[in-house]
Parts: C-alpha cells; structure tokens; sequence
C-alpha cells in the first residue's frame, strides 16, 4: 500500500489487522528529499528551533555547528523515559503508521532515511517497546515518540516474534541499518501526535465492531421477550432527524425482518377488541429495549464524528516548525498539540460507557425474573437453589460497568502546566486514547456476559427455530465458543474467550453500511 495515499479507514485495517505491507513511492521521496535539502541549506545561517537552538525553555541556548547531531540524539535518549505497561503491539504499529504518514509528506525535513527505516519496522512486524505512561499531548507525544526513535537510531528494545529483545539484536539479524542523524530526525520523529492518533486509530474500529454487537444485543432481547416492532420502525424514527438513531433503527429492522418471535402492535391491540382490564402482557417494553435507537444512536454518531477527526489528524502533519519547502520559509507554531484528539477520545469514551451501561441494564432485565416475566431467575437452566445460572457472572459486569463510570470523565479539562511552564496547557490526548481503550476492552467484557445470558436464554425457551436469520446465525456463531451449560462452572475462561471473538469479528450491521 503506497504511503503517499490518502488512507481509508479499509486501508488502514488492512495494515494493522491483515498484514498488508506498505511502501514508499517516489512522489513521497521527491517531497521529503526536496524539504530536507532545502532545510539543510536554509538552516545555515539562520536560528531554527530544534536544529541549531536548545530544546523546549532552552531555545535560548544556541547549539554550535559541530554538536547538532549531538543535540538530536541526545534529545531521543532523554525523552525516552516512559514507564508501565508497554503498549500493546498492534496500537504501537498504529502509532508508526501515524508517523510514517507525517513524516513522509515533506513538511518534516527529516532525511529519507528515517521513513524508509519506519516503513521497514512495520513490514517486518518489528514493534518498538513503548510504555504507556509519559506523554502530556502537548509537543505531541514526546515521551512515546522517543521510545520509537530510540530503536530507529539501533538502540532500546523491540517485540519481534512475540519475545522483547535488544533492538541492535534484531536489526543485526535482519540486516537492517540503524538511522542516522543528520540535521533533525531527533526531533522530527518525537513531535507529533501519532501515539494518540494510532491508539485512537485502533479504538475506532473497536468501537464499530462494538456497536454491531450492541445492536445485535438488542434485537436478540427484543425476540427473547417477544417484544412489539414498532420502536424501531422507520415511521416512528423518521421524526426525530438524528442520522444515527434512523441508522440504529434500520438495522435492527433489517436484523429482525425474518424473525417469526417479534410482534405487531395492530395485530395484538388495534386489530381486535380487548376485554381484559389489566393486561398480562406489557404494553410498552422496557427503555433498555424500546429506546435501543435512541441510545445507541447517539453513540453511534459520536463514532462516526470521532472517525472524522481522527483521520483528519493521521492525514495531518503534527509537527513543529513545518518546513515549507513551495514559499522557502520554516514556521514555528503548535501543530503537535493533541487537543483534537484528546477531546474526541473522551466523547468515544464517554459515548461507549454509556453502552456498557444500556448492556449491564439489559443484562439486569433477562436475570431479573420478576421484570421479564419469561425466564427463571438469573437465566438457570438447572435446579432452582441447588444451581445459580448465570448469577456470578452479573458481579463482574457490574463492577466493570462501574468502573467505566468512573474512566469516563473527562480527561481533556486535565492541563497541567509543565516543561518549565513552557507547556502551560496541553491536551492529555494519549491518555484521553488510552482510557478510551479501557473502556472499550471493559465494554466488550460487559457485553460477553450479556451475551452468555442471551444465549442461555435462547436455549431455555427452545426457540431456535423462530429467530431471525441473523440473530441465528449469531446464536449459532456464539455457542460455538460456549457452550449450552446447565451445571454450575467457572466462567472466567467462557467471558474471555467471548471477548476475544467479539473483538476480532462483527456482526453484520445492515446490507448497506452508512458511511
């Protein structure tokens, strides 16, 4: 895939998911030569930051001519400081691309060396080691970015066939050869925003699959309850003008359009006489079921505005200065800073809390027998007493659904000033994308309880045969992995092996997917 494209969200999953190797073609060569030609020449007699200045409330110290590689490397090996969990490899591999896409542009001055060794490391499935914990989002993410540079230049560790090894190990083995500075690769590679971006990147596509499941949640509870068809008909919908809420309700038509379980309203109220002056069964069905559309609507349009502002970064270059080789000047400003997509990682957060809370309320209603009136209690399909069903598993998606609550608040208002207040707001962008991919991973877990409790509840009631085709084959697709239990078993395996699947397949949202 040619680096000098524009990417698609398809073209990026298949780099990061499928493998799909990528490549430098000459347009991007012609356009990083030129701009690193014309810096090396510009940059001869002029004060530059970064290049012949100190570093951040340094820039006051000029750098003589015979330290300037110095100051680049000894930038790379200072920032790269981080701590905790390493990030995992495929966000790290997002963040690469996110890098190569910048630099490869031409308004870095980076040397042809640098995107030619970032392009090799993401074919070779060579990752970086990059903790999470160490960026402010405000010069971009300096701290993660050096970690990255760190191994470009030969040095630091990688995950290479799932063992952490010396960088200089690997490069050896391969025959590749380390970078080498010549006027600003040091900080051309760690100003920017690519982490945010890549982990962002990766959050998105999570965040889809998440939805289609969250969709097909609900229409499975609605044929478990038999519940009326009209709250998601697109007569009701078509009122209120929000793009996703219609969209929500389409395929949850759509998904139930060959079900023989739901029920029409005129054929059960309008179409006859009713007699009886409490009814036995529910005029309305629960808001965690009738206003699905509503709900996940909204959600679903903050993914959809998410994936907007996000790609518009990755397409971006987040670097500072920008050496702009068409009017020959270099312009200092503030490109790296973080805040678009730290704000948009807190509303997808916030956004997929709230499903993980409308599964743990649904999740509530099918083991809550004296709600659903259709079910033992907890969905046990044992002996009452003797047998808890699926009980234990409601403490874990409680407790994980609480704890979304609490990652939900906003990361975006946390501005510390820092850097000698040189960086006297930043954006918090990394770990804004960081809680999100909590949130995420808790929201899968959540809905694989949910899950393991819809099927159990489709084997209680022995109505297989009546499900819509789609709500079957995700029946049939799940029970694979769990299997039809009636003795009580740990679970905690069941829950992890349904999130995986979950994570790594989607159900089909609708024939047409809107963009």
């Amino acid at each position: 895939m040619n680096i000098s494209k524009e990417f698609l969200p398809g073209d990026v999953c298949d780099i990061l998911f499928k493998g799909k190797k990528i490549s430098v073609d000459e347009s991007a060569v012609l356009k990083v030569n030129a701009a690193y030609d014309f810096l090396k020449s510009f940059s001869t007699d002029k004060i530059i930051y970064g290049i012949n200045t100190g570093l951040g409330p340094m820039t006051q110290y000029k750098i003589s001519p015979q330290k300037l590689s110095e100051l680049q490397y000894n930038l790379i090996r200072s920032h790269a400081s981080g701590c905790s969990t390493p990030l995992p490899e495929l966000y790290v591999k997002a963040a690469m691309l996110s890098r190569l896409k910048s630099l490869s542009q031409g308004y870095s001055g980076a040397h042809i060396d640098a995107i030619n060794i970032l392009a090799d490391l993401i074919n070779h499935d060579i990752t970086p080691y990059i903790p999470e914990h160490g960026s402010v989002g405000a010069s971009g993410d300096l701290v993660q970015l050096a970690h990255l540079a760190l191994v470009l230049i030969g040095e630091g560790e990688v995950f290479y066939k799932g063992t952490l090894r010396p960088t200089k190990d690997v490069f050896r083995e391969l025959k590749l050869t380390p970078l080498t500075v010549k006027i600003r690769e040091g900080l051309a590679l760690i100003n920017g925003t690519s982490v945010m971006t890549g982990i962002g990147l990766v959050n998105l596509v999570y965040a889809r699959r998440i939805i289609a499941w969250m969709v097909t949640a609900s229409a499975m509870i609605s044929e478990i309850i038999s519940s009326f068809d009209d709250y998601y008909s697109a007569e009701l919908n078509c009122v209120k003008l929000h793009e996703g809420q219609r969209y929500i309700a389409a395929c949850l038509s759509h998904m139930l359009s060959t079900s023989k379980l739901v029920k029409k309203r005129p054929e059960h109220l309008y179409d006859k006489k009713v007699e009886e002056d409490i009814f036995d069964e529910k005029i309305q069905e629960y808001y965690s079921i009738r206003c699905a559309p509503q709900v996940i609507g909204a959600i679903w349009d903050t993914i959809v505005n998410a994936e907007k502002v996000v790609y518009n970064e990755f397409e971006s270059v987040s670097d500072n200065p920008i050496i702009d080789v068409e009017h020959r000047n270099v312009y200092h400003g503030g490109n790296f800073h973080g805040d678009y997509i730290s704000f948009e990682m807190d509303k997808l957060k916030i956004a997929v809390a709230k499903l993980s809370l409308l599964a743990e309320r649904q999740l509530n209603f099918l083991l809550n027998n004296k709600l659903n009136c259709k079910l033992p209690p907890f969905v046990n399909l044992g002996v009452l007493g003797l047998n808890l069903g699926m009980q234990g598993v409601q403490f874990t998606a409680v407790s994980t659904a609480a704890e979304n609550q609490t990652l939900a608040y906003p990361m975006y208002l946390h501005t510390i000033p820092n850097n000698n207040d040189n960086q006297d707001i930043v954006s918090m962008g990394t770990n804004a994308a960081l809680l999100a991919k909590k949130v995420i991973e808790n929201s899968y877990e959540v809905l694989a309880i949910e899950f393991m409790t819809l099927i159990q509840a489709v084997d209680y009631q022995k109505t297989q045969s009546r499900m819509s085709a789609h709500t079957r084959k995700v029946y049939d697709d799940l029970r694979a992995i769990v299997p039809v239990f009636i003795e009580d078993t740990p679970k905690y395996r069941d829950i992890e092996n349904m999130k995986k699947y979950m994570m790594s397949n989607s159900p089909e949202m609708k024939p047409q997917e809107a963009k």
